[in-house]
Parts: structure tokens; C-alpha cells; sequence
């Protein structure tokens, strides 16, 4: 197993250098959860990693996902070499979006030219050669929008040693058609996007499927109920192999980060 000691759950959200941004991650420290994942979409720049780290005391941070498309590997080597010296252990690199022609290629040549040590960077693997290309370049894999029973075939393709971070989408509402519709809304993106559609071809979700968002698609990639409810869909993945899954809480509503969410779910999932 890797050195990584992100815990059994931690958090999946999109943050910035904000007053709130800070205050959020504070809260989410305080609360004891052990890793925030940090969505690459939303991050405006790398110095927000180094902003959020210098505002916080121990939490870890990892990129899920820095789009290689948009950071070149010599800023990124830099910010890791530089957090490294002022925060040892904190901040892990998590790569992805090799988008395009190549991908696969692509990436083998970014982590090529990449300076930070494979024991401190991740790829975003969803199929089986980007599974090989984690397992052989990498700490490990962070997948988003799978089932446990692909957990389990993840663990496969990345073999017993290396890490599993899986996230998963979590709605803290306990009326189905609620809970479903929020879920639904946020996953019927992906279908979209060529390496997700794929992704959920793999799982079983036929070209139907991805189109209507039937209940048990939702059911199986969404955690909704209470938070016992809730933590047992979770840890489906855990006992299919995870090492830790990052929690991507979404309420339906754009605007801040869900710390009451965070703060509800703590009790039951940190324990």
C-alpha cells in the first residue's frame, strides 16, 4: 500500500482562494475530516493550493483533478516542490484531462516531465489502459461516477498495492424524488463527455440508461438518505477494494460550499 493517509472518508469540492474558500477547508479540518479533493474546474490557479494549505494546520489536499491541458508540468513540479519544503506531506497531485486524440500518450509524456515523486501523484483512471498507466506511473487512481462493483474491477486493474480513492455523489435528503432529482440533474452532464459515456457503457448503463437517468442508475452512483443510509452506500466501495472515498455532497443549489452538510455527516462518517 501506498504511503497516502487520507483516512476512510474525506471531501470532494471546488474551492478558490476566497474568504469563504478558507473558511470552508478550515471548517472541514475542524470537523477531522483527514483530505480534501480539490475539483480542477473550479480551482482558478495553483497558488490556491498553497493558499488553502497556509490556511489550514494539517488537512491534506489533493488535486482531483489538475487538467494537464491547462497546467504545464514544470508549475506544477514547482508548486509541489515548494509545498513540499513549507508543508511536507500535504499536498498529493492528481492529474487527468487528457482530452483529444492520444490521450493516453499524452499523459505518459506530461508524467514523464512531471517532478514530483510517483508516491505523490494520482491519476483520474476510468478504463483499463488508464487504470495500467496509474498503476505503472502513479500512487494510484481517483475514478468518479462508478459503481462499487467497478470498484472492485479498478482494484483489479490497479493491483493490491497501490491506492484506490474513489468519489462518490452524496445528497443529504431523505425523500426519494428529492434526493433523485438533485442527483440526477448534477450526473446527467457526464453522459457527454466521451471518456464518461464510455466509462458508463463499462458499468452496464446502456446508451438508454445514460440518456433517461432511470432510479436504479441514480441509486447506484448517488448516496442519498440519512447519514447512516448514506455511509452504508459507501462503504460498498470500501469493501470492494477502495482505500477511501471522497464524499461530493450536492444540494441542488449553486452558491457556497455545503459546510452544514459536512458538519451533519462528520459524526457518522468519522467515526
Amino acid at each position: 500500500m501506498t504511503d497516502h493517509q487520507f483516512g476512510r472518508f474525506g471531501i470532494a469540492t471546488g474551492l478558490d482562494s476566497s474568504p469563504h474558500s478558507l473558511a470552508a477547508a478550515q471548517t472541514a479540518e475542524e470537523l477531522g475530516y483527514p483530505a480534501i479533493w480539490l475539483s480542477g474546474g473550479p480551482l482558478p490557479g495553483l497558488q490556491t493550493i498553497t493558499d488553502l494549505i497556509e490556511a489550514t494546520n494539517s488537512i491534506k489536499f489533493i488535486t482531483g483533478v489538475l487538467a494537464i491541458v491547462t497546467y504545464p508540468a514544470a508549475d506544477v513540479g514547482a508548486t509541489y516542490a515548494a509545498l513540499e519544503a513549507s508543508a511536507p506531506g500535504r499536498f498529493t497531485v492528481g492529474l487527468g484531462g487528457a482530452h483529444g486524440p492520444r490521450p493516453i500518450e499524452r499523459l505518459t509524456a506530461y508524467l514523464e516531465e512531471l517532478e514530483v515523486p510517483v508516491e505523490h501523484r494520482l491519476l483520474a483512471a476510468l478504463g483499463p489502459r488508464m487504470l495500467e498507466l496509474a498503476r505503472d506511473h502513479s500512487a494510484g487512481a481517483f475514478p468518479f461516477l462508478i459503481t462499487p462493483e467497478y470498484t472492485a474491477e479498478a482494484r483489479k486493474g490497479l493491483g493490491p498495492d497501490k491506492l484506490l480513492a474513489v468519489s462518490h455523489l452524496v445528497v443529504q435528503e431523505t425523500d426519494a424524488d428529492k434526493a433523485r432529482a438533485i442527483a440526477r440533474d448534477t450526473i446527467s452532464f457526464f453522459p457527454t463527455i466521451p471518456a464518461y459515456a464510455a466509462s458508463l457503457e463499462r458499468q452496464g448503463f446502456s446508451a438508454a440508461d445514460q440518456a433517461e437517468l432511470p432510479d436504479h442508475m441514480v441509486d447506484a452512483l448517488a448516496a442519498w438518505g440519512t447519514p447512516a443510509d448514506i455511509k452504508a452506500k459507501l462503504s460498498e466501495h470500501l469493501a470492494a477494494g477502495a482505500d477511501h472515498v471522497a464524499i461530493n455532497v450536492i444540494t441542488g443549489i449553486t452558491g457556497p460550499q455545503p459546510t452544514e452538510q459536512w458538519r451533519a455527516l462528520a459524526p457518522t462518517l468519522l467515526t
